[in-house]
């Protein structure tokens, strides 16, 4: 039998052939059509948003950065240099909004090698930022899970409250010292300048820093400055002082600074005559544009505005009259200290002004301080107040005539005068009425009469006087007596240029019979300023004049050695005229002349050997011991006053003078006020003399720096702090 085997077709074979070429082309297609995604994304990218990413790569921001510039400085009314400044090298720091702790924090480890900054105190809180800042890891990995999902406040929180005190304990003092240079540079706002180190920077420091600015984004060599005072503490408290970089804007102001343009680490004013005048002394800050890239990187720097240095202020204060009268006032005080019952004087004042343009010559006090020793405390010349006594009867006798209770020709007998159920009020020299004089206005300013001052109250009351009867006076009869003594300043804001001013203490309007006090001086208390202002309105022939401290504003120098131009100057300013005729003014003057040449005269042997006319009134006013010896607190004292001018015709200066506290009841007057009174008008005319002899000209464009050699050494001084 024959057997045909037949080799059988292998189909499977084909099958796979062909399954592969299918798998193949759908790979390929599928390649293809990515591909083809891609190559359309691309042309759409850089067909249709190729300008946009450009512009979008080529970003970048401009930003204004400024840098504070010299302020203004302060001379006397003859052109001394008061304050001036002392340059500085500082090491500053700028950083951008963008820029990061940790890049500043390279910054700052930086600066560790190149600049010599001994560390400070630093808060705990310093201490564990700094500590978050060098560990971040290990800060990151002591919060949960669910604490690192927190708001990056509430997470960092928490970071801060997990750094132990042993974490700070173990930081170095290289450690603190990176902290501390960390701190002063990130102590502003983004893009503005803070001081790294302005003190004691050396010449080799500024020189490795310049050599390193290109690593060391951010920092700048610079100039900085600081303020020197000629004459040491003459008026030191009344110049006022500057913030440093340090402190920035005082805290009880930044929103009205910030609102004003300024950053919180300006320096500004921070007191008086620096803060009132901050304006014109802060010039116009110096501003640079810095171009950034969209990652906040600074590209370029360009200068914008050189910015202008602040404008100089010319005082009215004579700085020679103002150093004479500081030690005349010392000596005298010494004098009143060997009196008995002196142990509570601890000061004085002088308050010296022009009668017609309200300049202040001088406004000085004189205080004893803890330590025994005597300081500046002009300030005290506006904002404490006392009892003046009768140096103000010429307000009492004025307010009545403005009132219509009296007339320049009315006369009173002077008298004890009694109420029932109380004492006898009654004058220095007729206590027991064995001297009752008739007087008119001018014969009870001579002798100081309080009689006819209390009589002159009850008429402004309309109280009639019966002796041993009720004093029939309503209590608005206080109100009525403080509408006229406002309109010589007593009791209301002088309107001075400084800030701070207070306007003393009003007694309690409860007992009509504290008219009669009022009526002398012994109840309302005033400033040694307001009773400036109030001798200069009865000087001047009634009209109430604003006083100042600024005559001039001038335009920065061009030199070293000259003032500026003037850039303005002050005006008078006329508060309010008496409403009294020139005949009832010339009443008062006269009085008041009377005083220092009449024969029954309180001060007609203090100003008989001098060779000027005065004309002035004496005061001493009984009050209660309110001083820093809390022991003494409300004992019985004695304040002396005073207030005069000169020439009598034509005045050309008007002072207050007060000594509170001169002695204690009981014990005798040892009138500095006199003595002080009488020497303050001795200096102010030998310096005229002096000055008419020297014929010193002036000049608005080429006027010297009187005083440029004390005023450079002054300056060396400082520099060498």
């Amino acid at each position: 039998m024959k057997l045909n085997f037949r080799k059988k077709k292998d189909n499977s074979k084909k099958k796979k052939r062909a399954v592969i070429p299918l798998r193949l082309n759908i790979l390929f297609f599928v390649i293809f059509i990515l591909f083809s995604v891609l190559i359309l994304r691309l042309g759409i990218v850089q067909i249709v948003q190729g300008d946009t990413y450009k512009r979008q790569l080529e970003e970048t921001e401009n930003v204004t950065v400024s840098k504070n510039v010299p302020r203004g400085v302060i001379y006397d009314r003859n052109y001394n240099l008061l304050v001036g400044n002392t340059a500085v090298k500082s090491i500053t720091y700028t950083r951008s909004q963008k820029t990061k702790p940790t890049e500043t924090l390279q910054v700052a480890q930086k600066l560790d090698k190149m600049i010599k900054v001994e560390p400070e105190k630093l808060t705990e809180r310093d201490l564990k930022d700094y500590w978050i800042l060098t560990h971040e890891e290990e800060s990151l990995n002591r919060l949960t899970t669910k604490e690192q999902a927190l708001d990056a406040s509430k997470s960092y929180k928490i970071q801060v409250d997990k750094v132990t005190k042993d974490d700070i304990a173990n930081l170095s003092a290289d450690d603190k010292r990176i902290a501390t240079i960390y701190k002063k540079m990130t102590s502003g706002y983004a893009m503005t300048e803070a001081v790294v180190k302005s003190k004691d920077v050396t010449d080799e420091e500024i020189a490795r820093v310049s050599e390193n600015l290109e690593s060391l984004p951010g920092v700048d060599t610079t100039t900085d400055w600081n303020r020197f005072y000629t004459y040491d503490e003459t008026l030191r408290s009344i110049l006022g002082s500057v913030s440093s970089a340090k402190e920035g804007l005082p805290k009880e102001k930044a929103e009205y600074y910030l609102s004003q343009g300024y950053s919180r680490n300006d320096r500004v004013g921070k007191s008086y005559l620096e803060a009132e005048y901050q304006n014109v002394l802060a010039g116009q800050k110096s501003q640079s544009e810095s171009v950034l890239d969209n990652q906040g990187n600074i590209i370029e720097t360009v200068q914008k505005n050189e910015g202008s240095k602040g404008k100089d202020l010319v005082l009215s204060v004579d700085v020679e009259f103002q150093k004479a009268i500081e030690e005349i006032l010392r000596n005298n005080i010494k004098k009143g200290k060997s009196a008995g019952g002196s142990d509570l004087l601890d000061r004085a004042f002088v308050v010296a002004m022009d009668p017609y343009s309200g300049e202040v010559l001088s406004l000085a006090g004189q205080k004893i301080n803890d330590k025994g020793e005597f300081e500046d405390y002009s300030l005290g010349t506006f904002t404490t107040a006392y009892n003046m006594g009768s140096a103000v009867k010429g307000a009492t006798v004025l307010g009545g005539i403005m009132s219509d209770a009296i007339t320049k020709d009315t006369v009173f007998v002077d008298q004890p005068i009694v109420f029932k159920g109380t004492k006898p009020k009654s004058s220095w020299f007729n206590r027991n009425g064995e001297r009752s004089l008739a007087l008119n206005p001018v014969g009870a300013l001579e002798i100081s009469s309080n009689s006819y001052m209390y009589q002159v109250s009850m008429k402004m009351g309309g109280a009639k006087y019966v002796r041993n009867g009720p004093l029939r006076a309503p209590l608005t009869t206080f109100d009525k007596m403080r509408y006229y003594y406002n309109q010589f300043g007593l009791g209301i804001r002088t309107g001075i240029d400084l800030p701070g001013e207070q306007v003393g203490y009003k007694g309690p309007d409860d007992t009509a019979g504290k008219i009669l006090d009022f009526a002398i001086g012994q109840y309302d208390s005033y400033t040694p300023l307001q009773l400036a202002q109030y001798s200069a309105t009865i000087a001047n022939g009634g009209s109430r004049v604003q006083p100042s401290m600024v005559k001039e504003i001038r335009n920065p120098s061009t030199s070293g050695d000259t003032v500026g131009t003037v850039a303005s100057s002050n005006e008078p300013k006329v508060l309010n005229r008496l409403g009294v005729t020139e005949a009832d003014i010339k009443t008062v003057q006269n009085g008041f002349y009377q005083v220092t040449h009449g024969s029954n005269g309180t001060a007609r042997t203090v100003f008989n050997s001098s060779d000027y006319d005065v004309a002035g009134k004496t005061g001493t006013a009984q009050g209660f011991y309110d001083g820093p010896k809390t022991g003494s607190k409300m004992a019985d004292v004695w304040n002396t006053t005073f207030v005069g001018y000169a020439p009598v015709k034509k005045p050309e200066i008007a002072i207050a003078v007060v000594v509170p506290w001169e002695y204690r009841d009981g014990y005798s007057d040892s009138k500095i006020n006199m003595s002080i009174s009488k020497e303050v008008f001795d200096k102010y005319f030998e310096l005229k003399k002096k000055r008419a002899e020297a014929k010193k000209e002036t000049s608005n464009v080429n006027q010297p720096i009187n005083n440029l050699q004390a005023a450079r050494q002054a300056q060396s001084k400082q520099t060498e702090k």
